[in-house]
């Protein structure tokens, strides 16, 4: 009867430590749209989470679509229940609309992350020259 008592809380302890922790992310927003911005406006905008699983999360690379989006992320671990950011810069020297992509790479359960960015780019100067245009003033 021992051996077996024995026998159960050691198997009871070896599954304990054979359960692998895990660190998870979990965005509050993975789409941020900008809506209608001025032309070489500031495009910074920020992407928060937080780590819910039980292991440190370590975000291991971001990477934009295209040139014209440059992501920054944490150099260090984020602990479990911690929270941080991933913060995106649009170029907005270019008029017209636009949507990105960024891929964020870690070592959570849910690894490859897509976040998203979309909006429109207006140049102020040039809508006040096609208003003058279109509409002449007549005597």
């Amino acid at each position: 009867m021992k051996k077996i008592i024995i026998l159960l809380l050691g198997l009871t302890v070896f599954t304990g430590f054979s359960q692998e922790k895990k660190a998870k992310i979990a965005f509050k927003k993975t789409v941020i749209d900008y809506g209608t911005i001025k032309k070489n406006s500031d495009g910074t905008k920020t992407f928060e989470f937080t780590n819910t699983g039980d292991a440190p999360l370590i975000i291991n690379r971001v990477k934009s679509s295209c040139g014209c989006t440059v992501p920054s992320k944490p150099t260090q671990p984020i602990m479990p229940g911690k929270s941080d950011k991933i913060v995106v810069k649009y170029n907005t020297h270019r008029a017209g609309p636009f949507r990105k992509t960024i891929t964020v790479y870690s070592n959570a359960t849910n690894g490859v992350v897509i976040l998203k960015i979309k909006g429109k780019v207006i140049d102020p100067d040039a809508v006040n020259l096609d208003r003058k245009k279109a509409s002449p003033v007549l005597k």
